[in-house]
């Protein structure tokens, strides 16, 4: 059953068919200790669509609602999560070079809305985020966003290197954006298909991403402080991008 406004489905039997019908499930909430054949039913259901899921204590599930949630809670998204395998061969048959932004690990809600509201802007492809350790795309995401969720393809990955790995042979260049490179972004050619990363502010990019790009950029700053907030080195990377490309088309 739907909760009111909470955007969320409590019990097994709602979950299971939700996920049948193909209702976007951000993510589960699981009571530790919860065993029934419905339960592993859910279990094989939430593997076989790369959803995510936590057990957590009886306790936390009772914070969000009183009602008999029979030990699961499951958010739903409020926006379509995209399949990112049909959107780059689309964006190359319209005769574009594709520009994706991978998010790794960003869980501010109001960074990641305010890098959606900016890629929205330029005209990114697609955003990808990983399934699980990421921001809840909820209410306040996309009020941060202005909106900009509702029309911004979104896509989740159960592995960011995977993902890196197919746009890759997809044919694009991994651009890095860390503040331990030696180059400068606007030294980077963005007119190229591209996917630029960013990490986590108190972490950054991991170092198996670093790995794999093409080319790792930095923003130069001045002042005292070393780097820039993450939403705003999204606008200043992604207006980059958008000059470069607009530039050459001129």
């Amino acid at each position: 059953m739907m909760v009111g406004k909470k955007n969320y489905i409590i019990g097994i039997r709602p979950l299971i068919e939700a996920i049948k019908t193909g209702k976007e499930v951000e993510k589960v909430l699981l009571k530790k200790g919860l065993k029934s054949i419905q339960y592993e039913e859910i279990l094989e259901l939430l593997k076989l669509h790369n959803i995510s899921c936590q057990h957590v204590p009886i306790e936390r599930l009772n914070r969000i609602t009183q009602s008999n949630h029979q030990g699961v809670i499951a958010f739903i998204s409020q926006i379509t999560i995209y399949k990112l395998d049909s959107i780059i061969p689309f964006v190359f048959e319209q005769g574009r070079n594709p520009l994706i932004l991978l998010l790794d690990h960003i869980t501010d809600v109001r960074n990641f809305g305010a890098i959606c509201r900016t890629a929205e802007c330029v005209g990114v492809d697609a955003v990808v985020v990983p399934i699980s350790g990421a921001a809840q795309i909820n209410a306040d995401a996309i009020k941060a966003s202005a909106g900009a969720l509702y029309s911004l393809p979104v896509c989740k990955a159960g592995n960011l290197r995977e993902t890196v790995k197919y746009l890759k042979n997809c044919g694009l260049c991994i651009i890095a954006a860390s503040e331990k490179a030696l180059d400068v972004y606007y030294d980077a050619d963005f007119t190229v298909p591209a996917a630029i990363i960013l990490g986590a502010e108190d972490k950054g990019i991991s170092a198996d991403l670093l790995k794999v790009a093409d080319k790792q950029v930095k923003i130069p700053v001045s002042g005292s402080i070393e780097s820039l907030n993450v939403s705003a080195s999204a606008s200043v990377i992604l207006y980059e991008a958008i000059r470069q490309r607009r530039i050459l088309l001129s």
